[in-house]
């Protein structure tokens, strides 16, 4: 990335399949509201450049809502070409025992992968069942940052059972442990982890690796505890995420400036946090 160029950083953007939405899709956009994103990978290239906003971008790899990943090399491949603006991250289902031990070592050697994103509620487990420690072991050996999704799920809501989807995997105190047995790991916490915002603070400020994206929700529904450790003792730990296409940067750049985030702490939240954590500066 060509940081010097860019406004901010934006740590949590989604490309999404060509294949055309199903129910889980039509809830989500209808719990988020319709941001009016153009779904299409050249559309988020122009997006991001146009706005001076690098980005880090990544698919799902889970079968429960029936919505088809992205394979990872065509995620690697997307921010290959547009390299002065996209980082890849890869996703596997760490459930999937040796497969996903040896995918995340094929995927490692191939090049272009900077880190993986998991989506424990959409691929049912919890961070800390040791059946996904092998998947980790590969991960930290080679200090890849790892996103995961903490708290409320925007896919699945309102839908009858929410989809299948179980917000218990959600709870952030799984992390913790994980935090504890892989300390050379970076973990990103996604999102304000409604309803356990108090555990997600916890687990960052205790684990030096640990960091909070903000993605997933406008900053104008952001707690005042939320508020009050980014502006103090977690300001150089918490990272701009948008949750594109759901939600955008300009929505939530916007939302941003308006709520009380002190003005020496923004570039840090924006940009300066993320340079540092993926080695940029």
């Amino acid at each position: 990335m060509n940081t010097a160029e860019l406004v901010a950083i934006d740590t949590h953007v989604h490309i999404e399949s060509e294949a055309v939405g199903n129910a889980a899709d039509e809830a989500a956009k209808k719990y988020f509201g319709n941001s009016g994103a153009a779904r299409g990978r050249k559309e988020l290239a122009e997006y991001y450049r146009s706005r001076k906003i690098g980005c880090v971008v990544f698919s799902v790899d889970e079968r429960l809502t029936g919505r088809p990943p992205v394979p990872n090399e065509e995620v690697a491949a997307f921010a290959a070409e547009n390299s002065d603006i996209v980082m890849a991250f890869a996703s596997v289902d760490p459930t999937r025992g040796a497969g996903a031990v040896s995918e995340a070592r094929r995927l490692i050697a191939m090049g272009g992968i900077r880190g993986f994103k998991l989506h424990p509620p959409l691929q049912c487990f919890h961070a800390n069942d040791k059946i996904a420690y092998p998947f980790y072991e590969v991960l930290a050996e080679a200090k890849l940052p790892v996103i995961f999704h903490t708290g409320h799920s925007g896919i699945g809501t309102g839908m009858p059972g929410g989809g299948g989807v179980r917000l218990k995997y959600g709870n952030p105190m799984d992390i913790d442990d994980v935090a504890v047995d892989f300390p050379d790991m970076p973990i990103i916490l996604a999102h304000p982890s409604f309803p356990w915002q108090d555990e997600a603070i916890s687990v960052c400020l205790h684990k030096p690796q640990v960091y909070i994206d903000l993605s997933g929700w406008s900053p104008k529904y952001f707690s005042p505890i939320l508020i009050q450790y980014a502006n103090t003792l977690l300001k150089r730990k918490m990272l701009f995420g948008s949750d594109y296409p759901l939600i955008t940067p300009d929505r939530w750049l916007k939302d941003f400036a308006e709520i009380a985030i002190r003005e020496e702490v923004r570039p840090l939240i924006l940009k300066e946090n993320a340079m540092r954590l993926f080695g940029l500066e």
